[in-house]
């Protein structure tokens, strides 16, 4: 049986409550959503859906980064919106940093997020070899 390893980093958002930033179960990691927090302060960062959506990638490429992957390994994301009529926005940032090919991907609409965060992305993705 493998035993899952908890993955940490400086680099990303500490986590706000009882939970870990990702879990490393063998060759797969299973991240906590980000909200987009800037990582040195601890607090929101300002903007629009774009500039939430670039801080929330960003800090999942760190913790993937930590646990030994990367977003090019992700296979699967799910996207917590605040406002779906924000979803064109959200997503021109998004294939930003899916480009080549985009892992399979849920959208859902949600009354709120932590921190009034208008996103929240939550990913599982491969083990580099």
């Amino acid at each position: 049986m493998t035993t899952p390893t908890v993955i940490h980093t400086e680099a990303a958002p500490k986590a706000i409550g009882p939970y870990s930033q990702a879990m490393r179960v063998g060759e797969l990691v299973f991240t906590a959503g980000q909200i987009p927090l800037n990582p040195e302060t601890g607090a929101l960062v300002e903007g629009g859906i774009e500039v939430q959506t670039r801080q929330v990638l960003n800090n999942l490429a760190h913790v993937l980064e930590a646990a030994g992957s990367g977003l090019s390994r992700v296979v699967k994301t799910t996207v917590f919106m605040q406002d779906l009529g924000e979803f064109a926005a959200m997503n021109v940032v998004y294939g930003e940093f899916f480009t080549a090919h985009p892992p399979a991907r849920s959208t859902i609409q949600v009354a709120a997020l932590p921190r009034g965060a208008k996103v929240e992305i939550e990913c599982i993705a491969l083990v580099n070899d």
